[in-house]
């Protein structure tokens, strides 16, 4: 699977998903049609892009959206990220304030939701998609410790990339996220 197929599939299970079938079971359903290779695959640049957002301007866009987020939320908003398509996943790659152009990341801040563009689920499409093959939901963890053992180790960071600032600053954050900081923090500070 390359990297073109992999969006492909997120913007399919996105227009499967309805009310009734959320993203991350249509995103399943269509990863559980794939041999256990491409599901493997899929995974593989899951962690990459999931790996890729890890920054702190990146965080402190989810720390404003999500009226704060700790770092297991901040697991969840990047799968929520990468759950979005390539478009917004892109945009908010090169520029975190561009989401505030995103019309969940509008709505949540009119409605006083501070859960848009999270998504737990979205982070377990692949073992997902294991169980409704297998029957089994370990199966594909072990199956994925071979996948990585049988490359060359990936240098993941301990820490954020980036520099890292104080997310309650909110002169800070006017700063640095001025757009996110228009829609989420009060104008008296």
């Amino acid at each position: 699977m390359d990297t073109k197929e992999f969006w492909h599939l997120i913007n399919k299970a996105r227009f499967a998903a309805s009310d009734e079938v959320p993203f991350h079971e249509a995103l399943a359903s269509l990863l559980a049609a794939r041999p256990k290779q491409q599901i493997l695959e899929y995974q593989d640049h899951f962690d990459t892009l999931h790996g890729a957002l890890y920054r702190w301007d990146v965080w402190a866009a989810a720390y404003l959206i999500g009226g704060g987020c700790s770092d297991d939320s901040f697991t969840d908003f990047r799968a929520g990220l990468i759950a979005q398509g390539r478009h917004w996943y892109e945009r908010a790659a090169a520029s975190p304030d561009s989401l505030a152009d995103h019309p969940d990341v509008i709505a949540a801040a009119t409605d006083f939701e501070d859960r848009a563009l999270f998504h737990e689920d979205a982070n377990y499409c692949a073992s997902d998609a294991y169980e409704q093959i297998t029957g089994d939901s370990e199966t594909f963890w072990d199956d994925w410790k071979q996948y990585v053992a049988d490359r060359p180790p990936v240098d993941s960071p301990t820490d954020p990339l980036g520099e890292d600032f104080d997310f309650d600053d909110e002169n800070e954050m006017r700063r640095r996220l001025p757009r996110l900081a228009a829609l989420f923090l009060s104008e008296e500070s």
